[in-house]
């Protein structure tokens, strides 16, 4: 329990950072369901007992994979999105968005491809995806208030269904460019917003 404490809080053990930066990356190029802990224990450098002594399950492992990348992202975000003026911070998270998708998303969402593979209401991870969403709707809000629109919560609620739209595109390769797309659209959701 308590180094399942520890992963949560963000202090790890060398094995423990081992164990999730592994999972992490198997989880993300493998799938969830397709990837189990003693593939994750083998590529670590660790023992299956290592591994459910940091983390406790696999489960709890997931979690842990989802939070620690929502953390990446909202530290990526934000510290982009604060290098462009209050009015225009709205937009600038869809250029955050595409530099993201580049580096980091080559198969669409870390989370939406989670929940896909994660049907169970009561699964630990269900609760770090549905977070994370809340708070990119919530950061939108903000900025959309920042940008001085008069409906900041329909604006916002439009914001989230393009940043969520470009990202699963992206990673099907259905059209060029979605999150370019979906710059495109919010701009003019914004220009409306604004008269």
């Amino acid at each position: 329990m308590e180094a399942h404490g520890q992963a949560h809080m963000g202090v790890l053990t060398p094995a423990a950072r081992r164990v999730l930066d592994t999972a992490a990356e198997l989880f993300y190029g493998q799938g969830i369901n397709a990837v189990g802990v003693d593939l994750i224990a083998k590529r670590a450098g660790v023992t299956k007992k290592t591994l459910y002594d940091r983390f406790g399950s696999k489960e709890t492992l997931v979690a842990a994979y989802l939070r620690e990348r929502d953390e990446r992202w909202r530290a990526w975000l934000t510290a982009e999105v604060e290098k462009s003026p209050p009015a225009d911070r709205a937009l600038a998270t869809f250029d955050a968005l595409a530099e993201w998708v580049r580096r980091e998303n080559p198969r669409g969402c870390g989370f939406m491809n989670a929940a896909a593979e994660l049907p169970d209401a009561a699964h630990p991870a269900r609760q770090v995806i549905a977070d994370q969403k809340h708070w990119l709707r919530g950061y939108l809000r903000e900025l959309c208030e920042q940008a001085g629109v008069a409906a900041p919560d329909e604006l916002a609620d439009e914001l989230l269904l393009l940043h969520e739209g470009g990202t699963v595109l992206n990673g099907l390769s259905v059209v060029i460019d979605p999150v370019g797309i979906a710059r495109r659209l919010a701009q003019r959701a914004l220009e409306r917003a604004r008269t």
